[in-house]
């Protein structure tokens, strides 16, 4: 049975035809190729005999008109390929793209933008000269042929050459094949652990750790940088040996037909032809040879990208489905974390009806966190199942659902754009919902004290504004288009008293409006609005009911250990 193409073959069968049209335009330029042979013999054996003038102008303005038909057949190739590059990269960057937030879900934010460096490079590689090297290879033939047919002993050079110049070709694969490899992967291994340590500048500078994660960044970079310079020398050496050995054969060639010149063998315009036309037999090869590195590395982003898009294959489309109203469910829930072997939920049931407000507590690392990014679909279970409105969560189409979400996790990201960017979700902007949801996160005064106001630009990491703000925004995000679910992870962890009483304020518009609302927090100040409490202890749902019922267990609890103790006294 045969197995389906990879999304990667697949793409590049799309382009079989551009790439056919390639090949033809080859045919034709390799053709015209024997035009310089062609010419200096006609020159040598005619013109020269003859000393005819005309005869020469006549020659002289046809190879003039066939080198530019040449030089425009060139061209249109190289914008075939270009055109093909193109297409190559718009049929998977949008796969990519989405591919990369998947893997970086998956992996608990643990992902690069190398795949998309691995695209670009195949892309550049297939407008490069190295893959007209390729195309022309396969006329290696041809040119010998004629070379025989010139005369025996010129297609025994030819072929002679051609075998060696292979043989360098594969001598320089497995001399450079592990160390390209190798370098690549600490290449890549290094650019991630440097873009890490940049998103955490601060802590590095204040405490003093550039020096320490300097020397280890030296280090790799070192290797990095040794492992490239062998490959170089060894493909340099081998670049030099085939570029060295094929102009010498030019020569050498130009030698044996003069010899066979002398001896009445060929005229001397077969001479000068045989010499140039084992230059253009053997072009392809050296071309090769000197780009090897270059196919190396596309090879290897090649393999990279198959393999990627081969762990997360294409998500299919789904029927659309009704708004949610805001109804969860989970059924055996048991979610392990991403990187992690060990269950963090450990088999949780639980109904929350629309419209209800639920407070999630718990000590820390007693999966909170994780809870509630499981309830979003941030993080598959490993075992049963979390429902949104009956609908398996990890199923659904999140650009038609998301809008429906509210989320403010913990550690606040907002994006580089306006404010008004960040509050709308980077979709289209609606000004009288952005300043809604601003209103109702209580942020709206102080957008409006900025110098731009919602048409401020701001950074990643939120660049003007205080993490207080940060966190306001992000509610105001989370707000955003009155959603019927709003999950807030610690939400006044960076808050003041004025962010304190905004946040209150929209909890209990949340409340009136009937969204389904889960906190997690530390804070009891929260608790007195709350219809319904869940208590985690090591992954374990140990207490859920009516606030004022989960309270009162908790009280009882807490008394039990202190009573105990004054009775030991």
């Amino acid at each position: 049975m045969r197995l389906p193409d990879s999304e990667l073959a697949q793409a590049i069968r799309l382009c079989r035809h551009s790439f056919q049209s390639a090949a033809i335009f080859s045919l034709f330029i390799n053709l015209l190729m024997l035009l310089p042979s062609i010419y200096m013999m006609q020159v040598y054996d005619r013109v020269l005999s003859s000393s005819s003038t005309s005869t020469l102008l006549m020659l002289t303005i046809l190879a003039v008109v066939l080198f530019v038909m040449l030089g425009a057949l060139e061209w249109v190739r190289s914008q075939i390929l270009i055109r093909v590059s193109t297409r190559f990269d718009l049929l998977l960057n949008e796969r990519l793209y989405k591919v990369l937030f998947r893997q970086s879900l998956m992996s608990g934010g643990r992902s690069s933008t190398q795949p998309l460096s691995d695209l670009l490079m195949l892309r550049q590689f297939l407008t490069g000269n190295g893959l007209f090297a390729f195309f022309d290879a396969p006329w290696l033939p041809v040119y010998v042929g004629l070379l025989f047919l010139f005369h025996p002993a010129f297609g025994a050079v030819a072929i002679f050459s051609a075998v060696l110049l292979i043989l360098l070709a594969i001598w320089n694969e497995r001399a450079t094949h592990d160390d390209l490899e190798q370098a690549n992967k600490i290449s890549v291994e290094n650019a991630n652990t440097t873009a890490r340590n940049l998103r955490n500048a601060e802590v590095v500078h204040t405490l003093g750790m550039l020096p320490d994660l300097m020397t280890r960044w030296q280090e790799k970079q070192q290797k990095l940088i040794m492992l490239q310079a062998v490959a170089s020398e060894k493909a340099g050496l081998i670049a030099a040996l085939s570029k060295t050995y094929r102009v010498t054969m030019q020569s050498l060639i130009l030698g044996l037909g003069a010899w066979l010149a002398i001896d009445k063998q060929i005229s001397p315009g077969l001479m000068i032809g045989g010499s140039i036309l084992l230059g253009r037999a053997l072009a392809p090869i050296d071309l090769m040879i000197g780009s090897w590195k270059q196919f190396l590395s596309a090879r290897t982003a090649y393999e990279r990208l198959n393999t990627l898009l081969g762990q997360f294959p294409a998500e299919p489309e789904r029927m659309p489905l009704p708004m949610p109203k805001g109804n969860l469910s989970a059924e055996q829930a048991v979610i392990v974390p991403p990187g992690s072997k060990t269950a963090v939920i450990k088999g949780v049931n639980f109904s929350i009806q629309a419209g209800t407000f639920i407070a999630l507590i718990g000590a820390s690392a007693s999966g909170k966190s994780t809870l509630a990014r499981a309830l979003l679909g941030i993080w598959p279970t490993a075992n049963g199942v979390i429902r949104f409105d009956g609908a398996d969560v990890s199923q659904l189409d999140r650009s038609l659902v998301g809008p429906g979400i509210g989320y403010l996790p913990q550690d606040i990201e907002l994006f580089d754009g306006t404010i008004a960017d960040n509050i709308a979700r980077f979709g289209e902007l609606d000004s009288n919902k952005v300043v809604a949801a601003a209103q109702a996160a209580g942020v709206h005064e102080m957008i409006l004290q900025l110098p731009k106001g919602y048409d401020s630009e701001i950074g990643g990491t939120g660049g003007l504004l205080s993490a207080g703000q940060r966190q306001r925004v992000g509610l105001a995000r989370a707000l955003y288009g009155d959603p019927v679910l709003v999950v807030l992870d610690e939400p006044n962890s960076n808050l003041d008293d004025l962010g304190e009483q905004a946040l209150a304020r929209a909890l209990v518009a949340l409340k009136v409006r009937g969204c389904t609302v889960i906190v997690i927090t530390h804070r009891v100040g929260i608790l007195g609005m709350v219809d319904r409490i869940m208590v985690l202890n090591e992954g374990a749902l140990v207490l859920d009911g009516p606030r004022d019922e989960v309270l009162a267990k908790l009280n009882q609890r807490q008394q039990q250990p202190n009573l105990a103790a004054k009775q030991e006294g």
